[in-house]
């Protein structure tokens, strides 16, 4: 494709400036890390020695952490947690992020968001993931829990540019909550994304959604197997949806945007290299695209932009975070 370089550029340079809501599922990843000892006598397990743990935003959470990385903060977050003890842990973990958690809504009768992951690693070797613990509550949110969502994300939305609905499908995100987020949202003239793994068809009238293939897929009811394939699931959700765009992510094949009358752009992975952990790489892309939209840049080169962020942090371990000063310089090295 054919792409101006210093007009990428200058984009980058913009994105740092809109003010962006996360509203959705809000997870805290606890990552525990052990050196391997040697196999317990009470069951054929390892025995690790504990050498540190480490706390990182998940789920919705590493959306909200993408964008404070590259506007300085100016970034909220809506949702709910438990009220229980990692719940405190994740308001420190958004406060030293530097984001705005002050209208996240405690409900004792949920846990909140936790995904355990306990690694494991001797001197000759890598680290290893051994056991995941996911701590969560389920069924949607009750009806006194999703009125003060609601009442929240109506009292601050005018503060914000562009608003992101992060559905991880844990039960934040209700029928009345996205209704509301969307309409209120589109009233006031704001830029609305949604990062949604199924039922796509039910955010109607947003700015753009970013699926992957696979959710794509399911959502459209067929197997994508080509650009023919790709045309027809973009207007598929286009039609379903009536957003403005559509912007398919198709992992190592780059991604493909849809817009209104037949336009459409396969945008390919500029910078290609090894790839250590893809975890959270969708919401980098999804918190790029979002804060370069909510900048006034067209949607092909927004999708770029997060494209390159994403290529970014695939090279990090765990959900991880690039900065516009990384982003200008990984364009140095690109040719179109």
């Amino acid at each position: 494709m054919n792409l101006d370089k210093e007009k990428l550029i200058s984009c980058m340079k913009k994105i740092n400036t809109p003010k962006v809501l996360i509203v959705g599922d809000l997870a805290l990843d606890e990552m525990i890390y052990g050196d391997a000892e040697r196999i317990s006598r009470e069951a054929p397990v390892l025995i690790l020695q504990h050498t540190k743990t480490k706390l990182i935003l998940g789920g919705a959470s590493n959306a909200a952490h993408n964008v404070a990385t590259l506007n300085e903060g100016k970034v909220g977050v809506i949702g709910v947690c438990g009220d229980d003890y990692y719940s405190e842990l994740l308001l420190d973990t958004f406060n030293e992020a530097n984001i705005d958690c002050s209208k996240i809504v405690k409900d004792k009768d949920r846990k909140t968001i936790v995904k355990t992951r306990i690694s494991g690693s001797i001197t000759t070797s890598i680290t290893q993931q051994i056991v995941r613990v996911d701590r969560q509550s389920k069924g949607p949110i009750s009806v006194e829990t999703e009125n003060k969502v609601i009442n929240n994300i109506k009292n601050v939305l005018p503060e914000y540019d562009a608003v992101i609905l992060s559905n991880y499908h844990i039960g934040t995100l209700t029928d009345n909550v996205i209704n509301y987020t969307i309409d209120y949202a589109n009233k006031l003239g704001k830029v609305v994304v949604v990062d949604a793994q199924k039922d796509l068809d039910l955010y109607k009238n947003v700015t753009s959604m970013t699926p992957n293939l696979p959710d794509t897929e399911k959502s459209v009811g067929f197997k994508i197997e080509n650009e023919e394939d790709l045309k027809c699931a973009g207007s598929t959700l286009l039609t379903k949806t009536n957003a403005k765009s559509v912007l398919i992510t198709c992992g190592a094949d780059g991604m493909f945007l849809t817009k209104p009358n037949n336009d459409f752009t396969k945008i390919p992975v500029f910078n290609k290299s090894e790839v250590f952990d893809v975890t959270g790489a969708g919401d980098t892309v999804t918190a790029v695209y979002s804060l370069a939209l909510a900048a006034g840049i067209d949607p092909v080169y927004s999708a770029v932009i997060g494209n390159i962020a994403a290529s970014l942090v695939v090279k990090q371990f765990g959900c991880a975070t690039t900065t516009v000063e990384e982003l200008i310089s990984a364009v140095a090295d690109l040719k179109f």
